[in-house]
């Protein structure tokens, strides 16, 4: 017989007692903890940022010295500082310079996207590999070459080739699933280093190989 899931594990109770408001603030801060994707100073773009948490934890890591923007199709409730702007917008409708505007118009130093779509049972993983591929068709207009990325993507059959994907794009490149996330929760993050911008179209051929 399955077991009930357990809905206010210590993630939960934690994330109470320490003022975030969603468990998914340990997932970031695992993940930054082991990869150091985000860090002090750094300007900071939120895809789907509601409920907040990630943002929570954006602004302790970056600090009075960086900022970060979050978007997403909900109002966010939690209260930033000064450094912090949060718009209700769809991400992939928003002109690039839109979400730029309040990093001082320059490019981020880290993508993070904890985006994941409507549930329905079928087909959720296809879905979610859609929402990755479409942060990744936006981190050359919004991401600074050498940039970070983290994004939740549903573990399936599409995600190997999302995965090669992502390190075409990045030095380094890898998947995980931190120990925030539940035993039954298919999510992982996919996290990567060292953006490499796509090379003008107009770039000869000699231009991309170099001087002999």
């Amino acid at each position: 017989m399955a077991q009930p899931r357990k809905l206010h594990d210590q993630y939960f109770k934690l994330a109470k007692a320490e003022g975030y408001v969603a468990r998914s603030a340990y997932k970031l801060k695992e993940i930054n903890d082991k990869k150091r994707l985000i860090r002090r100073g750094d300007r900071v773009i939120d895809l789907g940022c509601a409920p907040g948490s990630w943002l929570q934890v954006v602004e302790e890591i970056v600090g009075q010295a960086g900022m970060a923007v979050g978007i997403d199709l909900q109002e966010v409730r939690p209260m930033f500082g000064p450094r912090v702007t949060t718009m209700v917008a769809d991400a992939f409708a928003t002109d690039p310079a839109t979400l730029l505007t309040p990093l001082g118009g320059k490019r981020a130093d880290a993508l993070i996207s904890d985006m994941a779509p409507s549930t329905t049972g079928h087909g959720d993983d296809f879905l979610s590999a859609r929402l990755c591929r479409r942060v990744l068709e936006l981190a050359p207009h919004v991401l600074r070459p050498g940039g970070t990325l983290v994004m939740k993507v549903l573990e399936g059959a599409d995600m190997p080739d999302l995965l090669k994907e992502t390190k075409a794009m990045f030095a380094e490149a890898g998947a995980t699933k931190p120990a925030a996330s539940r035993d039954v929760s298919r999510e992982i993050f996919i996290w990567a280093t060292g953006f490499k911008p796509p090379r003008p179209a107009t770039e000869s051929k000699h231009d991309a190989v170099g001087p002999r």
